[in-house]
């Protein structure tokens, strides 16, 4: 679906924007492609450029408001230049731009995450500017992350919910004003001391970076926040995009990983609190030293997405997340941040 929209700075019978992208799921650090088509209006025009920009739904925290949603812009590529559009011209702007390795994914195995992206489309236009059309941008997650969810999903974690998050994470290389929050409910041997993991991957062009929280079950003597008694110390960890050498498999390396992150959080005592915005407290590894756990033989995660993010966001369904990144970026667009 595109949102064919009159560009109304320009006045009646100005040229409208259709920008069609090229089917299929982008994945973070390729390329999106597709074209933007031009139709002039009643009269010539001179167009000064054509730009694409990346827009984001992101949640926020206002010291005043409290807890709300905003619009963030996030990338930004020019791909047309300054050219005459003739009165009832038609014309088709072929483009390829890179998506930002840290691009969020908005599905897994088709399923939507509720995660929601877009791509607006700006006409410049002899100094009048207008955000003409706008259409869902979906992102499938590097082979790498998909492996971790799987491997994850292996070892008897639960899918919760997605979400992106505005803010940074404390010594980090993270790019992107926002990182995506993934939670996940323990599996059994777990549940005893911490209530979820939340994950987060910030990818660069040679590896994956994996930034894993453990939320401790409710500690009454914890200064945190409220349901869940503070989080716990971060953890980090990288693994190449081809994933780990040597006949280590996903899932142990990944269990390595966990157990490493619940044995960290008891090193530093129940009081230990450590926020995203305070900087990075946590504890970083490679990806080679882990070799030990369970191999699993369960479903993988794709499965419990496919199973519960029929839950995420009020039961969103492909079609309702399509409508939502309209509906949202329509009447939040005075909002935006970036």
């Amino acid at each position: 679906m595109v949102f064919k929209r009159l560009l109304g700075s320009l006045g009646v019978g100005g040229p409208t924007v259709d920008t069609v992208l090229d089917p299929g799921a982008a994945r973070p650090g390729g390329m999106l492609s597709g074209r933007v088509h031009l139709v002039g209006g009643t009269v010539d025009h001179d167009v000064e450029q054509v730009a694409l920009e990346l827009v984001a739904r992101v949640e926020t925290e206002h010291e005043e408001h409290g807890d709300g949603e905003g619009v963030v812009a996030f990338d930004r590529h020019v791909v047309g230049g300054a050219f005459r559009l003739a009165a009832g011209e038609e014309t088709s702007l072929p483009f390829a731009v890179p998506l930002p390795w840290e691009t969020p994914a908005t599905e897994l195995h088709g399923q939507p995450l509720g995660i929601v992206l877009g791509v607006r489309t700006e006409l410049a236009v002899a100094g009048a500017r207008d955000k003409g059309d706008l259409d869902p941008l979906t992102v499938a997650p590097l082979p790498a992350q998909e492996a971790v969810l799987e491997a994850l999903g292996q070892l008897g974690f639960g899918f919760r919910s997605a979400d992106l998050e505005y803010g940074r994470i404390g010594g980090t290389g993270q790019q992107l004003p926002f990182y995506q929050e993934i939670e996940l409910t323990p599996p059994p041997r777990y549940a005893h001391q911490v209530n979820e993991i939340e994950l987060t991957f910030l990818a660069v062009p040679g590896a994956l970076e994996v930034v894993l929280e453990a939320d401790k079950r409710g500690d009454p003597f914890a200064d945190g926040h409220e349901g869940h008694g503070g989080h716990d110390a971060l953890s980090r960890f990288s693994v190449p995009h081809e994933g780990p050498a040597g006949p280590q498999d996903w899932n142990a390396l990944v269990d390595g990983w966990i157990q490493e992150l619940v044995e960290h959080r008891a090193s530093y005592g129940s009081h230990a609190v450590y926020g995203h915005e305070s900087g990075y407290a946590g504890h970083e590894s490679g990806y080679g030293e882990h070799g030990s756990g369970n191999s699993g033989g369960g479903p993988g995660i794709g499965a419990a997405v496919v199973a519960g993010a029929a839950g995420i966001a009020g039961g969103m369904v492909a079609a309702e997340v399509v409508d939502e990144v309209g509906d949202f970026f329509e009447g939040d667009s005075e909002d935006e941040e970036g």
